[in-house]
C-alpha cells in the first residue's frame, strides 16, 4: 500500500497498543478498519473490532452480518454487542443512542487498551456548531479530542484532522463495502440537519468552512486545557475526604467557581453537572451564613451541603419505611442498603438475647460509656459529625426500649462492657456504594 495514502499517513507505523475500532460497517470506520489491517504492527498487537447492534432498524441484523463478512475477509476479530436505547432517558434518540454506545465501548475496552473511532474533521465542525447552539463554554468548544483516557485504556480518533472526502476517496479507491444507514439522510435529527443543510450553505461561502470550524475547537481546547490545568491544581488543596469549602469557592470568582464545581465532580466520574446546579450552588456560596443542609441531586448523584462544606456523593434509595429486623449475632445481618452488621468473637458466639435493628424514630436516647446519664441520638450523631445522609441508614441496636449501638461505632455503656467480657467486636461493612 502507498505509504503516502493521507488516510495510511495519519496512522503511525507502530501501534501504541492493542487496538480496538468501533466498527459501524459505515464508509468512515469501513476506511479506518481496512487502513489498520494493512499495517503488521497493528495485526501482531492485537487488533480487533466491536460492533454495536442497537436493533433501531430493521436491518440491523443484517448490518451486524456485513460487519461480520467484513472483517472475516480481513482477518480481524470482531465482537457484536446488542444493546437496547430506553425511550424515556430525556436526552432524545440521538443522545440516548450515543449514551448507550458510549458505556456498550467503555465495557468492551480492556486495560491498555485502545478504542479507535473514525471521526473526522467534518465530524468536528459539526459538533463544534452544536455545541456553539447549545451556549457552549471553552469546554464544550473544544468539541471533540483526539486522544484522552478513556475507561481502562484510550480513547484515539486517529483520523480527526482529514477531512471526510479523503475517507471517502480511500473506500472507493480499495473497492470497500459499506453500508449506508438511511436515519443519516433525517434533517429532523440536529446533527444530520447540520451536515445536510448548514454546512453545505456555509462552504458555499467559505469553502474552508470544516477546516475554520475544526481550528476554533482545536483552540478552544487549549484554552480549556490550560483553564484545567489551574482547576487541578487549586483543587489540589482540598481536604482528603474531598470536600468543597464554601468559604474557599467564595474567594474565587463566579467564573472561576462554576470551572471548580465542573471539574470537581468530573474528578469523582459524576454526570456532568448542569447549569442548572451551578447556579445552585452559587446560591449557597452567596448565604454562607445559614447552615442549611441544601441539596441539588442529578442523574444519580448529589452535591449535599453540610456544615459551611459541599459533599459529593450517590444517590442511594430510601430503606423501606419502618424497616426493622431481629439479630441474634450468629451470622451477619445484611441491611436494605447491601451493607452488613457482624459481630465478630469467638465461633458461635450471640447475644444473651435477639436485638432489635431499625432506623431511627425520633427521640431515642443511649447511656455512652463513662457516662452516668442518657443523651439523645440526635446529640450524639452531631457531636460525632456524623453527616445527616449518614443518619438516614445508620440503624440502632435496641434491646426493648434502650438502644445499645448506634450503627456499628457508636456502643452504650452496656453493650461495651458486654463486647469487652467477650473479646469481641461489632462491624459494619459497607457495599461498594461510596458515601
Amino acid at each position: 500500500m502507498n505509504a503516502q495514502e493521507p488516510v495510511v499517513a495519519a496512522l503511525p507505523a507502530l501501534s501504541p497498543g492493542p487496538v480496538l475500532v468501533g466498527y459501524s460497517g459505515g464508509v468512515d470506520s469501513t476506511t479506518l478498519l481496512h487502513a489498520f489491517a494493512q499495517l503488521p504492527d497493528y495485526r501482531r498487537a492485537g487488533l480487533s473490532a466491536v460492533h454495536i447492534h442497537h436493533g433501531l432498524h430493521p436491518a440491523a441484523d443484517d448490518w451486524a452480518a456485513h460487519c461480520q463478512a467484513t472483517c472475516d475477509r480481513l482477518g480481524v476479530a470482531l465482537r457484536i454487542v446488542h444493546v437496547e436505547i430506553p425511550a424515556d432517558s430525556g436526552l432524545g434518540l440521538e443522545g440516548a443512542a450515543r449514551a448507550v454506545r458510549r458505556r456498550a465501548f467503555a465495557q468492551q475496552l480492556q486495560a491498555g487498551q485502545w478504542l479507535a473511532l473514525a471521526h473526522h474533521r467534518d465530524d468536528q465542525a459539526e459538533t463544534f456548531l452544536l455545541r456553539a447552539l447549545r451556549a457552549s463554554g471553552t469546554d464544550g468548544l473544544a468539541a471533540m479530542r483526539a486522544q484522552r483516557a478513556f475507561a481502562a485504556g484510550t480513547l484515539w480518533r486517529p483520523l480527526l484532522a482529514l477531512p471526510r472526502a479523503l475517507l471517502l476517496a480511500y473506500a472507493q479507491r480499495h473497492a470497500l463495502a459499506w453500508i449506508d444507514d438511511p436515519s443519516n439522510a433525517d434533517s429532523r435529527h440536529d446533527r444530520n440537519f447540520l451536515r445536510l443543510q448548514v454546512l453545505p450553505l456555509l462552504r458555499s461561502r467559505w469553502p474552508q468552512a470544516d477546516a475554520a470550524l475544526a481550528r476554533s475547537a482545536a483552540l478552544s481546547a487549549e484554552a480549556s486545557d490550560l483553564l484545567a490545568a489551574q482547576d487541578t491544581e487549586l483543587l489540589s488543596a482540598l481536604p482528603r475526604d474531598g470536600a468543597l469549602d464554601l468559604a474557599w469557592l467564595r474567594t474565587h470568582s463566579p467564573a472561576r467557581r462554576a470551572r471548580l464545581l465542573r471539574h470537581w465532580t468530573d474528578a469523582h466520574a459524576a454526570p456532568p453537572l448542569p447549569a442548572q446546579g451551578v447556579a445552585v450552588i452559587e446560591q449557597e456560596v452567596r448565604h454562607l451564613d445559614s447552615d442549611r443542609d441544601a441539596c441539588f441531586a442529578w442523574q444519580g448523584m448529589q452535591i449535599r451541603r453540610w456544615r459551611q462544606q459541599l459533599h459529593l456523593r450517590r444517590s442511594t434509595p430510601p430503606w423501606p419505611e419502618g424497616w426493622q429486623a431481629q439479630w441474634d449475632g450468629r451470622a451477619p445481618l445484611t441491611l436494605p442498603d447491601g451493607s452488613q452488621l457482624q459481630l465478630l468473637g469467638s465461633e458461635g458466639l450471640a447475644f444473651d438475647v435477639p436485638l432489635r435493628v431499625h432506623l431511627r424514630q425520633g427521640g431515642e436516647r443511649i447511656v455512652l460509656p463513662g457516662r452516668s446519664h442518657s443523651h439523645r441520638v440526635k446529640h450524639v450523631l452531631q457531636d460525632a459529625a456524623i453527616a445527616p445522609w449518614q443518619r438516614e441508614t445508620l440503624p440502632l441496636l435496641s434491646d426493648g426500649s434502650t438502644v445499645l449501638a448506634i450503627g456499628a461505632d457508636i456502643v452504650s455503656a452496656t453493650l461495651s462492657q458486654w463486647l469487652n467480657r467477650h473479646s469481641a467486636q461489632l462491624r459494619r461493612v459497607a457495599d461498594a456504594q461510596p458515601n
